[in-house]
This record gives structure tokens, sequence and C-alpha cells, in this order.
């Protein structure tokens, strides 16, 4: 189990030719990843999902709150301390090309990691040159096609596998997938998807999806939860299913809204929103952050910072001062409104 308390971090930009200014990337999030779960945040680009990501795989400090892994605060050891807990979760990156090195084959990149921990844990070399092809084969790759190769012979979705794969060679405890098929051909995306749903149910891996889109995170995560982020916050969360169906922020219901529809198979809800104007960084208004955007904000709403509550009889939580539940999810066509 992984949770993550009251999570904050700001980033700060020098002068110079521009002026100075602080970021807030994320305002207090709380999170929780069970073992051999699906867990996806969801929201727009800016939204502090990335950070979120990065922190818990140990490349970002954290500024405030709390990381624990494994009943252990993490956040409050020294840095050599951390690092076997770090270990334990291993971030995919975006970029399949700009995360493998350009002039290694994939045989070196494999093995290295591999031959590291033979000489831990006083393995032969027999069992490097097993593990190595036994990973490939797990991500669905031919070991002997593919281990001669540099990154550039690869196509996109195959070096994808072999990150995925190199991840692997720690046993890693939870997988960070952080927009890991955006930069893949959409004719390969749904391998990538499929292998990672698969790896959670052989080898009880737990998944952190980040994504700005709605069907991958859908695809993932349809038994996990759901997590919805606005600028740094969570404005709503529960079970993914339960989130996409019924949401009840205003901004998860824009989220979805957005989502595009093939006329004549699908069509949008009957509630569809749109947000009342484009995302301005620099307001930072005292009450709710949506506010300024939101079709449905009262002078309230401007004045005091919603509360993550529940409405009603709904297993989901939300920050929203006017909860409403609407129908906003496109629906296949015939099945009404």
């Amino acid at each position: 189990m992984i949770e993550g308390r009251g999570i904050t971090k700001t980033f700060h930009t020098r002068g110079g030719m521009l002026a100075s200014k602080t970021v807030t990337a994320l305002r207090g999030v709380d999170f929780a990843i069970p073992r051999g779960g699906a867990v996806s945040f969801i929201g727009e680009s800016g939204c502090g999902k990335t950070t979120l990501g990065r922190i818990l795989a140990g490349l970002e400090p954290l500024e405030g709150g709390s990381l624990i892994i494994d009943n252990v605060d993490v956040s409050a050891l020294k840095p050599k301390a951390r690092e076997p807990y770090f270990r334990k979760i291993q971030l995919i990156h975006q970029d399949p090309y700009s995360a493998l090195n350009p002039t290694r084959t994939i045989e070196s990149t494999l093995r290295d990691p591999l031959r590291l921990r033979a000489a831990q844990t006083g393995r032969p070399e027999s069992w490097v040159n097993e593990q190595t092809e036994h990973l490939l084969s797990l991500v669905g790759l031919n070991p002997g096609y593919v281990l001669p190769r540099y990154p550039h012979q690869l196509s996109g979705g195959m070096r994808q596998r072999v990150v995925i794969a190199r991840a692997l060679t720690v046993e890693p405890e939870v997988l960070v997938a952080d927009e890991a098929v955006s930069m893949i051909d959409v004719s390969l995306r749904l391998g990538i998807l499929a292998l990672l749903r698969s790896l959670r149910e052989t080898l009880g891996v737990s998944v952190l999806f980040i994504t700005h889109d709605v069907a991958t995170a859908r695809y993932i995560g349809s038994d996990g939860e759901l997590y919805v982020l606005y600028r740094g916050s969570v404005v709503e969360r529960g079970a993914a299913e339960t989130v996409l169906a019924g949401p009840v922020h205003p901004y998860t219901q824009c989220l979805l809204s957005a989502i595009p529809v093939l006329h004549g198979l699908e069509k949008p809800g009957p509630d569809r929103l749109v947000p009342n104007e484009p995302l301005d960084e620099r307001k930072e208004p005292p009450g709710c952050l949506f506010e300024p955007r939101c079709p449905f904000a009262t002078a309230a709403c401007a004045q005091r910072p919603p509360q993550l509550g529940r409405l009603g009889d709904t297993i989901q939580d939300h920050a929203c001062l006017y909860p409403a539940t609407r129908h906003v999810v496109a629906v296949p066509a015939g099945h009404g409104h």
C-alpha cells in the first residue's frame, strides 16, 4: 500500500528577462494505491498529475505532506535510506525514445540492471540471460530480434515495451505510466494498454496511470480508483466506473463532455457542459479554483474553497459547494439519453 497525505509542491522561476514566478503544482493531495490495484489521475495539462507521478517515483522532492510506502514515511528518511523504497516504484516515460540510451543496444540496456541484481544475490550469468529473454517475452517481444538492436531500429510500440521490460528488471511493486501511450501510433496503443492490464494480473503489480485521455484511464482502471485533478487539487475521486457514469463536480463534467463522439454511432449525454472561459493560471481566486470557469458558480463559490465531501448516497468524493449528478458521458446510439 502506498499513500500520499497532503502532498504539496511549488516551483519557483528566477528573474532575468522574465519576472520571477511561483507556480503551485500540488495543493495538499491525498491518494492511496492498493497492492495490485489500478489508480488513474486525469486532468488537463498543467493540473499537477505528472509532478505527482515524479514525486511518487522519487524523481522530484515533495515540499509538504507525507509519502507512505509499506507503512514507512519515506519523506522523513534521508535520501540514501529512501532508495530501496523508490526502487519498488518504476516510471514508464511518455516518450519511449528519449527514455532509452540511443548508443546502447537493448541487450545492454536490460542486462546491466539484471547483472547488478545477480551480483547482489549471488546468481549466475545464466540467470541474467534467462531473465532477459523472459522479460522481453513477457512484454510481447521476440528476444532474438530485439536484443542486438538499438532503439532507433525499433518501432515506437516496441520501444515502449522495452521501457516496460526495463522497469520490470528490478521487480517493482508499482508502475507509474505517465501518458504512456500518447506518443505511440493509435493502432499500437491498445496493445500497450492491454499489456499493462496483463501485468497487473500476472505479476500483481499496481499501476498508476496518468493521463488526460478518459478512454484510456477507463480501460486501464475500470475496476480501480479515479482521481480528477484541477490546478493541483483533487476535485473528485471514487471508483472509476462510478465517477465516469455519474460525475458530480462541474469540472469533471466539463472534462467528460469534451470527449469526441462519432456522430451516427455515439452521442453525448443530455447534460453536456462547457467551461465559461479558458483556463487562466494567473488567476488565484480565494474560493474554488474552478469558480471563474464554472457554469454553476455563485458568489459563495468565490469566497471559500470547498473541501472534499460526499453527495447523498454517492460513493465518490467531490470538492464542490453545489454538487449534482449529471450524465455527460457519450452513450451508444439507440440507448436514449
